[in-house]
């Protein structure tokens, strides 16, 4: 049996500090895409927030603005109203991650068609057509 040769690696060379990695790890979590994309159009409050993303807690959302916010991805503004409120908007920072999120959320929309698109033979079944099993002898 012939010994494979390990291929050299013809991407370019990141530098020291990854950005790909810096990157991920500002979007990785569950929630920071989901109001990163909320907050693309107009300022919105906390409460619009909540409503916009149903199914994120107000601890998990308040955490993930503060964070977003540390890292000069939005900008929390208090309106001085009764009661008092607070606004959170996109830095130009937020915005330049808006193409990238809008191109996951076109996939994502293609995977969808794709998936709806696959014949179903009854409820429950798998979308996809497993692979056939294997005999052992």
């Amino acid at each position: 049996m012939p010994i494979l040769r390990r291929r050299k690696n013809k991407t370019p060379p990141l530098p020291p500090l990854c950005p790909l990695t810096e990157c991920m790890r500002l979007l990785g979590g569950a929630w920071t895409a989901n109001i990163v994309w909320r907050l693309s159009g107009d300022p919105r409050r906390f409460s619009e927030l909540r409503s916009d993303i149903p199914r994120i807690s107000a601890k998990v959302l308040s955490a993930k603005l503060r964070t977003l916010e540390e890292n000069g991805v939005l900008t929390r503004h208090a309106v001085a109203s009764s009661p008092p409120s607070v606004e959170y908007a996109l830095t130009p920072l937020g915005r330049e991650l808006l193409p990238v999120i809008d191109t996951i959320v076109q996939a994502g929309m293609k995977l969808q068609r794709m998936q709806a698109a696959m014949p179903r033979s009854a409820p429950g079944s798998p979308r996809r057509p497993r692979a056939p099993a294997t005999r052992r002898m």
